[in-house]
């Protein structure tokens, strides 16, 4: 029997895959943490290992984008070699070996420092848990494919290259991280403020949803006020026959008790008047997140700036606003559909302040100066506390 290899032995390579897996793992816990804007759970294990003193650099003085965007590439070119290696002859695991310590030793860990050196005060808080959670990504998917080296000194076999009974296969894997890392290297070319403009889109699109929704609902109210007084009548005393004959079956009933109550002809607690408001003041809100992309997130100045400034302090309390205002508004259609006044009075007054402080918060521009959108934030202000 041959004597073992030091280097590119098979117990060599389980060794190394071990190391790869636990650095990965210890790691995607800390991109996880900070994506979730939480401490690691165990800083003493789940922190990228220090560099040296000479290596450390200032988040100001590193392009975290082009730091991440090139970890990135590089991870994806040596996930591309190590899912050829595990799937073709020769078995050889001195080059796996290779492939693995190369990760260890520069993209792996750059990774995780692209995020730790992309700080909330700097780049925003928004970047920062982007970053993390794609990065992140990319790690755990890593960590997949690592695992599916086969360790007894063949290649895989085709189930296990393929995908069977549940698994996806190596090469479904690979393109797994593949795409994890093209998500990762297109933030170079969005930009800070590219990333920013379109978390605000999707803001935007959501809460037009629930415009669409609220206004769709709004119209169907007024068709069912050509019909016939008795209807809600009719329609009780069907469900009650039906009962009696037991003819109506659980799927009825539960349709007919998730259906949205209708606004009474008469309307006695002006039902109507606060939905008419609603809706006027929604649209305003929608062009407001139009206003915003277009005079203040698409005017940012560059990310890192050169001198220590608010605008990322800003734009994180404004995000935080931006970003609960849909599911707000989903709240006041919800009052709406149930016609709970108290419930759509406090939900529309919690919804129209916060668009009255986004207006407020981005009044002044960058430079400090006014220009057009401070004017039209002064008449969206008025608008927004009275409407009509």
């Amino acid at each position: 029997m041959p004597p073992k290899a030091v280097d590119g032995s098979l117990e060599s390579l389980k060794a190394l895959v071990q190391s790869t897996i636990s650095l990965t793992t210890q790691l995607e816990h800390t991109l996880h943490a900070i994506a979730l804007n939480k401490a690691p759970p165990d800083p003493s294990n789940a922190s990228p290992p220090a560099p040296p003193a000479h290596d450390v650099a200032s988040p100001s003085s590193v392009d975290v984008l082009a730091l991440a965007h090139d970890s990135a590439s590089l991870v994806r070119a040596h996930a591309t070699k190590l899912s050829l290696l595990i799937i073709n002859e020769p078995f050889t695991p001195s080059a796996i070996s290779k492939v693995l310590r190369e990760l260890i030793a520069g993209p792996i860990p750059a990774i995780a420092s692209a995020v730790e050196l992309c700080t909330a005060d700097i780049y925003t808080s928004v970047a920062r848990h982007d970053l993390a959670w794609r990065c992140h990504r990319i790690l755990k998917e890593l960590r997949g494919l690592v695992e599916a080296i086969p360790l007894d000194g063949n290649i895989l076999p085709a189930h296990r290259k393929n995908g069977a009974s549940g698994d996806k296969g190596s090469l479904v894997t690979t393109g797994v991280v593949w795409a994890a890392c093209d998500d990762v290297i297109l933030l170079k070319k969005l930009g800070i403020a590219g990333l920013l403009v379109k978390k605000a889109e999707e803001y935007r699109d959501t809460l037009q949803d629930v415009l669409d929704e609220l206004k769709e609902w709004s119209e169907e109210q007024d068709e069912e006020d050509d019909g016939d007084d008795d209807e809600q009548d009719d329609d009780v005393q069907h469900i009650t026959d039906g009962l009696q004959g037991a003819h109506v079956s659980a799927q009825e009933m539960l349709d007919d008790l998730m259906t949205s109550q209708r606004i009474p002809r008469h309307d006695p607690d002006r039902i109507r008047e606060r939905l008419d408001s609603c809706l006027k003041r929604l649209r305003l809100t929608t062009l407001l997140y139009s206003a915003v992309i277009k005079r203040r997130i698409k005017t940012l100045p560059t990310l890192p700036t050169q001198e220590k400034t608010s605008v990322a302090q800003r734009l994180d309390e404004v995000y935080l606003i931006l970003k609960r205002l849909p599911d707000r508004f989903g709240d006041v259609a919800c009052a709406f559909y149930e016609l709970d006044t108290g419930t759509i009075d406090s939900a529309m007054d919690s919804c129209f302040l916060d668009a009255f402080a986004v207006a407020e918060m981005l009044k002044t521009p960058w430079s400090g100066t006014e220009d057009a959108f401070t004017e039209w934030a002064n008449k969206f202000q008025v608008s927004i506390k009275k409407p009509d």
